[in-house]
This record gives structure tokens, sequence and C-alpha cells, in this order.
């Protein structure tokens, strides 16, 4: 099992969590964007740059994610994909997706984005918050406790 990170979004905090993740669980943990990408020494995170293009970074992942693998992503078409091919997606504000509530997610953002574009204003997601984060690492040590027990 590793890590994937859908890099180019996820916010540097949560970022820094999964560095400390990767180092403590012995994890490898790539995180893939279309920009450079700077990472502390470890043998257990690398870096991978693709093309500049939408969803280049997100078919990457989809490409190589395995089954049984985490990823790391607020992207909900992206997650769909990584469920269907029997892996985890856990979003940066602590919500691992699932078979059971993936479809769900993917139909309101479906809905949002005709909404966005028959021109209403919809603004984006706030900012990470505390609880968000805290949302976030207990989710991962719970999956990754499991996974690797």
């Amino acid at each position: 099992m590793q890590i994937w990170v859908d890099a180019d979004a996820c916010p540097v905090v949560i970022k820094e969590m999964l560095y400390r993740a990767a180092a403590k669980r012995k994890i490898i943990t790539t995180f893939v964007a279309n920009q450079a990408l700077t990472l502390p020494r470890s043998p257990f995170l690398k870096k991978i740059r693709v093309g500049a293009g939408f969803d280049v970074a997100d078919d990457y992942i989809t490409a190589h994610v395995q089954q049984g693998d985490l990823v790391i992503t607020a992207d909900i078409p992206l997650a769909a994909d990584v469920i269907a091919k029997e892996a985890h997606a856990l979003n940066p504000r602590g919500t691992l997706y699932n078979k059971n509530n993936i479809g769900q997610r993917l139909s309101m953002r479906n809905f949002l984005e005709d909404v966005r574009n028959s021109g209403v204003q919809t603004g984006g997601p706030a900012p990470i918050s505390g609880t968000d984060k805290q949302a976030f690492g207990n989710a991962l040590d719970r999956f990754l406790t499991k996974a690797l027990s």
C-alpha cells in the first residue's frame, strides 16, 4: 500500500501532516502535481511532475493507483475513479469516500458545476480550519492503523 497525493490543490498544512505520517508509518507517499514541488528529504516521500493540462495529475494517479492504496484528494471525480479501482480516497477535510457515499458526492458536485456553468456565482470552498485539520489527521490515522495492522 502507498499514499498518492493530488498535490496541486492540497493545502500546505495537510502536506505537512502527510510528511510526518509517511516517516512515522514508513509508507511511500507520492505527491503528483503539474507544478514544481519541494519535499523534505525522506526515503518515503516521492514527487512526480506531470505536464500542464486539465486533469493530467488526476489521470496519472488513476493510471498508477493500486487496489488498497490511499489517495488524498478533494477532487470528487478522481475519488470516484480511485474507488472504482478498489483503492481509497480521503478528502483533506477528513471525509473518507467509499462506495456508499461517492455517488451522492459526485451527483452534488455535478449539480453545482451545472449551476456555476449557468452563470451563478457559488464561491469556492472555505479555507482549511483547525477542525478540518484535526478531522483529517484523525481519519488518516484511523485509516493507516487499520490498513497497516
